[in-house]
């Protein structure tokens, strides 16, 4: 009989749980995928497990309060939006997330999109294969070139921090905001620290990178979009909670900016007759800015790692509530970064 009991979502996408029992099978525990349809279902099963992975499925108060010995929810994303946190905290339970395993991926994605989206690459591939060649040069003598541009970040964690190191051989003045870190965390990057009014005001292609959370939710609205330059870009490759959909569809829709490249919508997938899918300025992808062939086994192999720390008795490395750890039994065996307080 398993030592510990770790309960999961079934989900044909995510394969074998190989690369998470590398850390967990050698502590005496076993993964189990369940199936459900109601709160009641799961916690027919869930009950008296010992851990919690929370894939594509909502981990709600109730089910959180109906659980009877958990000592970790792990969520094999930097997002935890689909677990209760404050839940998981009123019951001393560490939710952990997998936040370093893919800064690269999605950093090289937002410059990507940023490149393409500025020099309009997916309407000169239109235009030629519609035999449209002749209109591609002057599209383009309408916009400035790249260097010199000013590129700000809503956020500065991990993933602006990437970009930034490759953003600035191109010759971006850049700038950020994020009120959590310390101004000099941001200008040691060569970035400058702004507040987010200042920002939306100077920049010509605005990132955003907050993460999805009650603070954040639709935190660009109207008035945001109002303070951009009507030749400004947007690119979210972070969450799409964090914009309120409709004022950036109207924003795009009268001119207040001039296009953006998304990775993230309030709803995914998008439903198809979403205007942001029909407009020669927008350029979209699936929410695959982390995807790589490196990145599924790893964040896979961290939740392992995380859940048999927690499962032997000693602290996670990311943890989003960290203040459950100090009144628990768990041993601090190597600091927590504060740099950005919790991992999110």
């Amino acid at each position: 009989m398993a030592k510990f009991k770790v309960i999961t979502q079934k989900a044909p996408d995510e394969g074998e749980n190989n690369y998470e029992m590398e850390s967990l099978g050698p502590i005496g525990a076993e993964i189990i995928e369940i199936s459900f349809t109601s709160e009641e279902e799961f916690l027919n099963v869930a009950r008296d497990a010992d851990g919690i992975i929370a894939r594509h499925f909502p981990i709600s108060k109730n089910m959180i309060d109906g659980l009877e010995k958990c000592k970790i929810i792990a969520c094999g994303s930097v997002g935890t939006d689909n677990v209760d946190v404050p839940a998981a905290t009123e019951r001393g339970i560490p939710v952990v997330n997998v936040p370093d395993t893919f800064v690269d991926e999605v950093a090289d994605h937002t410059m990507t999109m940023i490149l393409s989206t500025w020099r309009r690459l997916p309407l000169m591939d239109r235009m030629v294969r519609d035999g449209r060649w002749d209109e591609g040069r002057p599209v383009l003598y309408e916009f400035p070139r790249l260097m010199g541009q000013t590129l700000g970040f809503i956020s500065f964690g991990h993933i602006p921090r990437a970009i930034s190191r490759r953003a600035a051989p191109f010759g971006f003045h850049m700038l950020a905001y994020d009120p959590y870190i310390e101004e000099m965390a941001i200008s040691n990057h060569g970035v400058e620290p702004v507040v987010l009014e200042e920002l939306l005001e100077r920049s010509d292609i605005v990132s955003m990178h907050a993460p999805g959370m009650e603070d954040t939710d639709q935190m660009m609205k109207e008035e945001h979009f109002r303070l951009m330059k009507p030749t400004a870009l947007f690119i979210n490759n972070g969450r799409g909670s964090t914009v309120d959909e409709p004022a950036l569809i109207q924003a795009l829709e009268e001119g207040q900016i001039a296009g953006a490249g998304l990775d993230v919508f309030s709803k995914e997938p998008p439903d198809p007759e979403n205007p942001l899918l029909h407009m020669e300025n927008v350029v979209v992808t699936p929410h695959a800015a982390s995807a790589s062939a490196r990145f599924h086994p790893q964040r896979r192999r961290r939740l392992g790692q995380e859940l048999a720390l927690v499962l032997n008795g000693k602290w996670p490395r990311a943890c989003v509530n960290p203040s459950v750890l100090a009144t628990s039994s768990l041993t601090r065996w190597q600091p927590y970064s504060m740099e950005r307080g919790p991992a999110r």
